[in-house]
């Protein structure tokens, strides 16, 4: 499946960490990512990660671009709610995009590791009938 991977700033630690524990299941699977957020993904994982531009250059867009093609199974975005973005429409797109879409989307650890968890038991092949 692929995995659409977003961090601000403030969570690109908590993105790294997340990815660190959860790599067994990563690996079986297909990474994409904001730029910034992809390389740092890579520096501590050694995992391939198809990385966009940075997102506040436009990789938000790219990859908004990918799951309003359906391209993108689950979609992991930890934002900080507490600090105001510049490019917050874009945001707001890859959240409505999800929903149009019936694409699962985690926006904070928690829900992040119930989707991962989920994902390598299998409750979310019925992603690849959606697609269909």
């Amino acid at each position: 499946m692929n995995i659409g991977m977003i961090a601000h700033d403030a969570k690109k630690k908590l993105m790294q960490n997340f990815c660190i524990a959860y790599r067994g299941i990563l690996s079986k699977h297909t990474l994409y990512a904001t730029g910034t957020t992809g390389r740092l993904i890579e520096e501590v994982t050694n995992l391939p990660v198809h990385k966009f531009l940075a997102g506040h250059l436009g990789g938000e867009q790219q990859l908004g671009s990918q799951i309003g093609h359906n391209q993108i199974d689950i979609m992991i975005f930890l934002r900080d709610p507490l600090t105001k973005k510049s490019h917050e429409p874009e945001v707001n797109n890859i959240f409505q995009l999800c929903d149009e879409h019936n694409i699962p989307l985690a926006t904070n650890l928690a829900t992040a590791e119930l989707l991962i968890k989920a994902l390598d038991r299998g409750d979310l092949d019925w992603r690849e009938l959606y697609k269909s």
